[in-house]
């Protein structure tokens, strides 16, 4: 910080011009970008739920049973279809323990599949906060680097000293906001699993209570 006549050209120079505190943002960066990459492969919607699946057991329930149900649920490796097997294989226990059981294995899905979400959530707080300590830092040096040159009435060199402070902020910005886009997103996915599950079981618990002897053959 203490040159302020120094040229930035390059994107390197930028980023080298920001200090120290720009080695832990690039490394949020490169954690964010792991764990976007994970929950992207892990939540896409085929790994939740499959479209029609839940017509398509609701037909197979009323057509062929429960014990038909269940194994078209065994057949689908999706995160919908583990919670909705829970309620078949508990058909024949009375509602309020089917509802309970089921309950139970959504909230168990949603936490798996929340689990990776957190680092998201910490590194878009963390990475704004780093670049703003940068800049703090930043201005601190080039203010006192001006009052040890006697360059007060120098505007140039109190801007140059300034511009590359503020390269931290930016920096961190730059991490946090696709972070937190990410993670909403991400949120957004499976809340919408968690809301078609639920469609999806109170149709079948309703065509269980209906029929309760054709739905347990």
């Amino acid at each position: 910080m203490g040159d302020t006549s120094t040229q930035l050209d390059s994107l390197y120079d930028i980023v080298v011009s920001g200090g120290p505190l720009m080695i832990p943002i690039a490394l949020c960066s490169i954690i964010a970008l792991a764990y976007m990459v994970e929950r992207s492969i892990r939540l896409r919607r085929g790994r939740l739920s499959q479209a029609r699946f839940g017509q398509e057991l609701r037909d197979t329930v009323a057509g062929e049973g429960a014990a038909a149900g269940l194994q078209l649920c065994e057949q689908r490796d999706t995160s919908q279809a583990r919670v909705l097997a829970v309620g078949l294989r508990r058909r024949e226990a009375p509602w309020d323990q089917r509802e309970k059981a089921v309950e139970d294995a959504g909230a168990r899905e949603v936490q798996h599949l929340s689990s990776n979400l957190r680092p998201l959530v910490v590194i878009g707080m963390i990475a704004p906060l780093l670049g703003l300590l940068g800049t703090v830092w930043g201005m601190i040096d080039a203010f006192a680097n001006i009052a040890l040159e006697e360059g007060l009435g120098n505007p140039e060199m109190l801007a140059a000293g300034i511009s590359q402070a503020l390269v931290t902020t930016a920096a961190g910005l730059t991490v946090a906001i696709p972070t937190q886009a990410a993670y909403y997103f991400f949120r957004g996915s499976i809340d919408r699993f968690v809301r078609r599950t639920e469609d999806a079981y109170a149709a079948l618990s309703d065509l269980l209570r209906e029929s309760p002897m054709e739905a347990a053959a």
